[in-house]
């Protein structure tokens, strides 16, 4: 039997101002701080720090600023314990400063699911509950 993989990827995104370079910083690195405190992936986490590009702290120019945050990665059967992922996923969510997020879930079997977080305010605060998610499910027929 092949093993089944599923590839899990999407990205963090919070908008910040540059008219007010203190709350800037300060939002960065708590972001910063909270995903460079996941466990590493040699433990086999469903989360890892790895699987993020964890923001530079980079001047910021614009006026307006859409800080991006990427990540990714391919496990083995992950949707037998997406239940669990999700979880996790959620607790990082809730410590970080974010104003939407997207997770694909891509399966050999189930095709690909979209989860899309975004907040019910202006922006999600660390430990604040306000945040829905909603889920699209896509699956392309077999050819004929």
């Amino acid at each position: 039997m092949m093993a089944q993989e599923s590839v899990v990827y999407g990205c963090i995104r919070d908008v910040v101002f540059t008219a007010d370079m203190e709350e800037t910083r300060r939002r960065r690195e708590n972001n910063r701080r909270v995903l460079l405190a996941l466990p590493s992936i040699e433990g086999w986490p469903l989360l890892s720090r790895e699987m993020f590009a964890v923001p530079p702290q980079a001047l910021l120019v614009d006026d307006l600023h859409t800080d991006v945050v990427p990540f990714g990665s391919s496990y083995k059967g992950v949707e037998y314990e997406w239940e669990q992922w999700l979880v996790h996923f959620e607790t990082l969510l809730r410590q970080m400063y974010w104003v939407s997020a997207t997770v694909h879930l891509e399966t050999e079997f189930n095709g690909t699911h979209t989860f899309v977080w975004q907040t019910d305010g202006e922006c999600h605060e660390p430990h604040s509950g306000a945040m829905s998610m909603r889920c699209e499910w896509t699956r392309e027929a077999a050819g004929f």
